[in-house]
């Protein structure tokens, strides 16, 4: 069952996201987004780790590319 979040994004997304991408480090993810993605987290803190603790703005960027399609192609870009 879906439950809503505090910012109406339902929790769903989130495991998605986590179950597709739980590997990926922040440090991946800062190349991507900036340096202030997950802030206060360790860099080589995995997604899986760090993807409940994370701010609005962070977890945000991550639904937004997730939702269109354009988070792995931006991860593998970033790995490279």
């Amino acid at each position: 069952m879906e439950q809503p979040g505090l910012d109406q994004r339902h929790r769903d997304k989130n495991g998605e996201i986590s179950k597709k991408h739980s590997n990926t480090l922040v440090r991946t993810l800062r190349k991507i987004y900036g340096t202030t993605f997950a802030a206060g987290q360790p860099e080589t803190a995995k997604l899986s780790d760090v993807l409940q603790q994370l701010n609005d703005t962070s977890l945000g960027q991550l639904i937004h590319d997730h939702k269109n399609g354009h988070l792995e192609k931006r991860i593998k870009g970033a790995e490279k």
